[in-house]
């Protein structure tokens, strides 16, 4: 198999991400199992052995993947999972701090799907997503990366808001009300895009929740919410009453 840039609009090292991904989710590739190495899919994939390797890398840090020095590169077990019992409006919480917060676009735009966001959203791939990429700031210090891929079927409006004077949260909550989410939480070190947005070193420890939302039986979103590790935490309390 041979994947090509013109197969759509995606970087080649995404392109490669997404291949692993969906053998990864599909099962052909179990917990514990070792995927091809950096040669072996550089043969089998088209793409030079630079963009694997980033390919590798990332997946990696987010969590996907193990790479063992000497052994080769697996498919990392399920880490345990704790619930975090509510979803909030990162601007609300900045606020009843007593802190300013704001809001950076650095991207608002249509895009055709890969297999991955629109496994994540319940589509078909190639079919059409909004996708967002928005810093949140506290007192002018980013705190949070919101990369999110939105289902235009369940919030059609979406590229015409302005996400400057409101969150996207707040504009997802009216236009497809939550009736079921799911959080994934994973420490990770940043890329060099992700630390250089965060105003934080590559080494620097993050906290990613990745988060899925439904209304009804549609599928709503699927975002990426990264915090630097030192400047945000991620809490819940529950009574058992």
């Amino acid at each position: 198999m041979t994947l090509s840039q013109d197969d759509n609009n995606l970087p080649a090292y995404q392109q490669v991400k997404d291949y692993i991904l969906k053998r990864v989710l599909k099962g052909d590739w179990p917990e514990g199992e070792r995927v091809p190495s950096e040669n072996e899919l550089t043969r089998t994939l088209g793409f030079s052995r630079m963009t694997v390797n980033r390919a590798l890398r990332e997946l990696t840090s987010e969590g996907w993947l193990t790479r063992t020095q000497g052994a080769g590169t697996f498919v990392a077990e399920s880490r345990p999972q704790s619930a975090v019992l509510d979803i909030r409006n990162i601007a609300d919480e900045i606020r009843e701090r007593g802190h300013e917060h704001r809001s950076e676009i650095y991207m608002l735009r249509a895009e055709t799907s890969g297999s991955t966001e629109a496994g994540f959203l319940g589509l078909e791939e190639g079919s059409e997503i909004f996708h967002s990429l928005i810093v949140h700031y506290e007192d002018g210090r980013p705190v949070q990366l919101e990369d999110r891929y939105v289902n235009p079927a369940a919030a059609p409006d979406y590229l015409n808001q302005d996400f400057r004077s409101i969150t996207p949260y707040e504009y997802l909550v009216k236009a497809a009300p939550l009736s079921e989410a799911e959080h994934v939480i994973q420490a990770i070190q940043p890329d060099a895009e992700t630390a250089r947005l965060l105003s934080i070193t590559p080494q620097s420890p993050c906290l990613l929740l990745k988060r899925r939302t439904w209304s009804g039986d549609k599928s709503v979103t699927f975002a990426r919410l990264i915090h630097p590790g030192d400047r945000y935490q991620l809490w819940g309390r529950f009574s058992s009453s």
